[in-house]
């Protein structure tokens, strides 16, 4: 996969559980579960669901002492299913008490998430900072830092705004807003420092709800520290608004070479799979040629010549069957996440398309002959006919995979489950 030109990339790494995050490290994909974490089983379960879908880190709501009793042993089931997914726990507000009281929690868990506008007020607020940059220390576990535009701390806001208004040209509130963001994560990582966390364990995040402040923020932290960065448009929405909100912003900051772990925030359409998050993210990293996950099925629109729905349904099949193989594929088939397969709908792109492809087809438009050649590495092999080229194409793709990527095969990646390209600081 080609690398695309990247600016700003942090020196140090973090390493959390086995993952190791910032410098010339992958953009790691992160998830969050909505469960109950009180509920060790469903929490265990959804877990495993986002780790399988390909979430390299997963966050659970650390809420309660009754969340915080049953952390260890969420841990200790993913690990009885041979699931290593690091987890990473959310406080809010009373982190410190839960930290204290339960030890088991605090050991469990593979990195810490604190936002310091919830920690507390004064010097309250500062002791309670304080415990649970030691507890991180004790157990030798890094912290993100994570500042949220909906929960800033509001006397460094004002702060700041008295600061900004005897200026002799003051800035729009906005921007004093976006500041006090910065300020927060910065000052916060400031202080874990002089508590005794390394700097090699802090990881920053600043995040808000609007594409264009996004960016500015983003852009400003990088050029102004050297910690890896949690990138995610906070509270993206439902459905298309969310995908397409947080797309528009990762994508113009992951080109500058901002952001070492991402994660989209959607809320679940009715019924719809937490998953979701994954395949988004996991989307946008492979469309930019920054990562590969799952082959992508290139098909086409559909305009007048394909009056006929079956190219969608193949292509959709197609799509399916390649996401739902690959946690097995991505163990036994080195390389293949790099596949590319194309579902064309008529002549006129349709050719062209599926011979660029690994292994594409180009189905017949309305008025065309009723056949669908199929083109291998660029070559026409076969052509389909009748009910059954749906299942007979998903075969051919099957034993493409076995016989290129397979042990001996001519794509095959020796020594990587996955592609990871390095992208150049």
């Amino acid at each position: 996969m080609d690398s695309v030109n990247i600016a700003r990339r942090p020196t140090r790494q973090v390493r959390v559980g086995h993952v190791v995050v910032g410098s010339d490290a992958p953009v790691a994909v992160q998830s969050m579960t909505n469960t109950d974490t009180a509920d060790a089983e469903a929490t265990a379960l959804q877990v495993a669901e986002l780790a399988e879908a390909g979430s390299e880190l997963v966050r659970i709501t650390v809420n309660s002492p009754e969340a915080a009793a049953r952390v260890a042993e969420i841990r200790q089931r993913l690990d009885d299913m041979g699931c290593n997914v690091p987890l990473v726990g959310d406080f809010h507000f009373n982190g410190d008490r839960l930290l204290r009281e339960f030890p088991d929690c605090a050991a469990a868990l593979a990195k810490y998430r604190i936002n310091p506008g919830n920690v507390g007020k004064g010097a309250r607020g500062d002791d309670k900072f304080a415990f649970m940059i030691r507890a991180a220390v004790e157990y030798d576990k890094p912290v993100r830092i994570g500042v949220n535009w909906g929960s800033l701390d509001q006397s460094l806001a004002v702060r700041l705004m008295d600061a900004n208004s005897k200026l002799a040209k003051p800035l729009p509130p906005e921007a004093v807003m976006r500041e006090a963001l910065i300020v927060s994560a910065l000052e916060s990582a400031e202080k874990a420092i002089d508590l005794g966390l390394s700097p090699d364990k802090i990881l920053l995040s600043c995040k808000v709800s609007h594409v264009q402040d996004l960016i500015t923020v983003y852009r400003d932290l990088g050029s102004r520290c050297d910690f890896p960065l949690h990138l995610g448009l906070t509270e993206a929405g439902m459905g298309s608004k969310g995908i397409v909100a947080s797309t528009a912003a990762l994508a113009v900051l992951l080109q500058e070479g901002i952001g070492d772990t991402i994660r989209i925030s959607l809320t679940p359409l009715p019924g719809e799979s937490r998953t979701r998050e994954v395949v988004v993210a996991q989307e946008i990293l492979q469309t930019m040629g920054l990562r590969s996950f799952t082959p992508l099925v290139t098909a086409c629109p559909g305009c007048g010549r394909t009056t006929s729905t079956f190219f969608q349904e193949l292509a959709d099949r197609i799509q399916t069957f390649l996401r739902e193989q690959m946690p097995v594929w991505r163990l036994q088939y080195p390389g293949v996440e790099d596949m590319k397969v194309a579902v064309m709908g008529c002549v006129v792109n349709g050719p062209g398309e599926s011979k660029l492809a690994d292994i594409g087809i180009s189905l017949p438009g309305t008025g065309e002959v009723p056949v669908a050649p199929v083109y291998v590495d660029g070559e026409r092999a076969i052509t389909l006919k009748g009910d059954g080229i749906a299942e007979e194409f998903k075969a051919l793709v099957e034993n493409y995979v076995t016989t290129r990527y397979g042990v001996g095969g001519s794509k095959r990646r020796e020594g990587t489950s996955r592609t990871i390209p390095i992208r150049p600081v």
